[in-house]
């Protein structure tokens, strides 16, 4: 058995901010992908991934909850079977590895399931969102399950507030100079401790009014510039969101990227901004010239997502 495709995911605008019920944007990022397969491989990642499945079958098993209905039987079967997610998605890198097998386990074993071919019509966006939040909490203690929403139908997802959210459109890539790009901390970041320390800053009223007044804003601002091809005002957004993360999120970048993330922002050559909930893994940069850039940190591992 091998199963369809599932892609990985970048949240291009909204980390942290959507906690908080202000926009996102996240988009499929089809350079990294996994699929369940049963096969006969005894390699160390083919046996932990396997691992993984039987705890993650276990707590599926004791979730009773009416609307995930789930043929947990043939999962059982599957498992026992020596099925595993094979997977080029990097985990702890903030591109949703959790969030494409929770999307392969729901495609495959999902009684009565919501497919892409439907109309994707609001209550059915946000049940599945509801659905994919519980299945994939295992992974993380909590979780909003945008990750395994955008693996599942593969499509941007706009996210207007908690309980709004859309398939949408994203202007065509040109061929221009101007990127976004994921740069590699090469270092793993585990979600849940970065979102303590979140939570832990909104306790204070100063750090709840700049996520209102600017965060929040400047978030909304990029996704409307994103989403409209408004390449320049765009551009002076990031840079406004770029100082507002290193100012206040500085515990969620990793203490080597401070000061590259200062030059960004000083010399206008590139910007910075967490991928996901940060302390390491990938952080996302926008550029106006990603020639220039790449030369600029030719000492760091580079990967392109989306041409301007």
């Amino acid at each position: 058995m091998n199963g369809p495709l599932f892609y990985a995911k970048i949240l291009l605008f909204g980390e942290y901010g959507i906690i908080k019920d202000s926009k996102g944007l996240a988009i499929p990022y089809n350079s990294y992908q996994g699929a369940l397969i049963i096969s006969e491989d005894s390699s160390e990642k083919a046996k932990d991934s396997n691992q993984k499945l039987r705890e993650f079958y276990r707590y599926l098993a004791d979730l009773k909850d009416p609307n995930i209905r789930l043929r947990l039987d043939e999962l059982k079967v599957d498992i026992d079977n020596n099925m595993h997610f094979n997977s080029s998605i990097p985990q702890g890198y903030g591109v949703g590895s959790s969030g494409a097998l929770v999307a392969a386990i729901y495609d495959k074993y999902a009684d009565d399931k919501i497919t892409v071919l439907e109309n994707l019509t609001r209550d059915k966006l946000l049940k599945l969102k509801s659905i994919f939040s519980k299945m994939e909490s295992f992974f993380h203690g909590k979780s909003s399950g945008l990750d395994p929403l955008n693996s599942y139908l593969s499509l941007p997802i706009l996210i207007k507030s908690k309980d709004n959210l859309e398939a949408t459109g994203i202007p065509s890539q040109k061929e221009g100079k101007g990127a976004v790009f994921l740069l590699d901390s090469e270092m793993i970041g585990e979600t849940q401790p970065m979102v303590n320390i979140f939570m832990n800053k909104m306790k204070n009223e100063g750090f709840r009014k700049m996520i209102d007044r600017d965060f929040a804003r400047y978030t909304d601002n990029c996704i409307d510039d994103f989403l409209h091809g408004n390449v320049k005002s765009l551009f002076g957004n990031v840079k406004k969101l770029s100082k507002v993360v290193l100012k206040h999120f500085k515990p969620m970048i990793p203490d080597s990227f401070h000061q590259l993330w200062e030059n960004g922002i000083e010399t206008n050559d590139y910007y910075l901004k967490l991928c996901g909930s940060g302390g390491g893994g990938y952080i996302l940069g926008f550029t106006e010239d990603y020639q220039k850039t790449k030369k600029l940190l030719e000492d760091y591992k580079l990967e392109l997502v989306y041409r301007f």
